[in-house]
């Protein structure tokens, strides 16, 4: 589980062969979500409300290179990091 960017101590996983839609994991303390890449939205998990609007803001300029380390995941390679 490849980790792209870590803002204000929210992890922003990959996992490898996961299914469609294209998301990535947000990890903040015991709490673990999964977002989807096109809308921004939680399909699995939860996060608190600060640390999902961090992360939806960090994503929002982001969406190409989030969906190229899905990409990446997906075909089993490194999705590198994510500024």
């Amino acid at each position: 589980m490849p980790t792209v960017a870590i803002i204000n101590g929210i992890r922003v996983e990959f996992y490898f062969d996961e299914d469609p839609p294209p998301h990535f994991h947000a990890r903040y303390a015991e709490f673990i979500a999964q977002i989807e890449i096109e809308r921004l939205v939680i399909v699995k998990g939860s996060l608190p409300n600060p640390q999902l609007r961090m992360v939806q803001e960090w994503a929002s300029s982001r969406r190409e290179q989030l969906r190229a380390a899905w990409e990446a995941c997906a075909s089993g390679s490194n999705p590198g990091r994510i500024p």
